[in-house]
């Protein structure tokens, strides 16, 4: 619902209110950047045509294409009057008396106890080394004990084959410490992973080595939407789409169909290329963790004052 009056907190803090010009440009360079990614997901959707690489960033994940295509400027600054209606019906946004809207202080406070979870966690993560050993193996075990029928994506074959498949898992030191990655092990899995991890116990366990780890800074970013600029969110998107073709090209599945050449983390030559590869993203996701870990503490701030 629109709010008319005020927020006598907000009023009290200089803000930037965005030009026509400047406004449009950057909605436009924002929509253009996503409609890359946004477009075909689409297409293959009208088509019912799955892809198990690329889907998964918008059926995961609970924020939809029209969200992530939606720009948003942020807490604290100010859309135009003349633009104001294309946001001024959007949640958390309130309307002062010159016309110009944003994200409102009230709305921001009642956020308090995601941004207190949020930083706690991004904070606990990007204090703990980056653990490289893993290989990947979270999607094998996924797998293990499976008929190729009853594997996820089941329209693409097994490169090894289930018996192969399960012979990795069993010959390997599982060490999944992601608990989004790890309730998805089969029944048979569980058992061999190194580690527990639950739903209330991530800031234990979570690390920046982790693909997972990586991806869901996408998450950590769209649920502070409005609050933060949609630039933060594309920025944590464009990075979960690479580190998810990389997670898919370490999994056991056969993708060359689709293009991706598999890392074969079964050998020492594609677990050196697995780690590889998991360092880049770790030092990728580094400073998207500090901003979101900045923007968490200016949030904050406000809702203190």
């Amino acid at each position: 619902m629109v709010t008319t009056a005020p927020d006598p907190v907000q009023m009290q803090a200089p803000v930037e209110v965005l030009s026509e010009a400047e406004l449009d440009r950057r909605r436009d360079a924002h929509e253009a950047r996503v409609d890359a990614f946004v477009a075909p997901h689409l297409a293959r959707r009208s088509e019912r045509v799955k892809h198990p690489v690329h889907d998964f960033l918008f059926t995961y994940y609970s924020q939809r294409p029209a969200q992530l295509r939606r720009w948003h400027p942020g807490h604290g600054v100010r859309v135009p009057a003349s633009r104001a209606r294309a946001y001024a019906g959007l949640k958390g946004y309130v309307v002062d008396p010159d016309g110009t809207t944003t994200v409102g202080e009230a709305h921001v406070r009642a956020q308090r106890p995601l941004l207190e979870a949020l930083v706690r966690l991004l904070r606990a993560t990007a204090a703990r080394p980056a653990n490289l050993g893993c290989f990947g193996l979270h999607e094998w075990a996924m797998v293990y004990g499976l008929t190729p029928e009853e594997v996820r994506h089941a329209d693409w074959p097994l490169r090894l084959g289930a018996e192969g498949t399960d012979r990795v898992v069993e010959g390997h030191r599982i060490a999944c410490s992601h608990f989004d990655a790890y309730r998805f092990f089969t029944p048979a899995a569980r058992p061999l992973n190194q580690l527990a991890p639950s739903a209330g116990d991530r800031e234990a366990h979570e690390q920046p080595g982790c693909l997972h780890a990586g991806m869901d800074l996408y998450k950590h970013a769209f649920r502070l939407t409005p609050m933060v600029c949609s630039d933060l969110v594309a920025d944590c998107f464009a990075l979960a789409r690479d580190i998810r073709e990389t997670d898919m090209r370490a999994a056991p599945y056969d993708l060359r169909a689709l293009g991706f050449e598999p890392i074969r983390v079964e050998t020492a030559e594609g677990k050196r290329a697995y780690a590889d590869l998991q360092r880049s993203y770790a030092e990728r996701g580094a400073p998207l963790r500090a901003r979101l870990v900045a923007e968490c503490e200016r949030l904050l701030a406000v809702a203190d004052g």
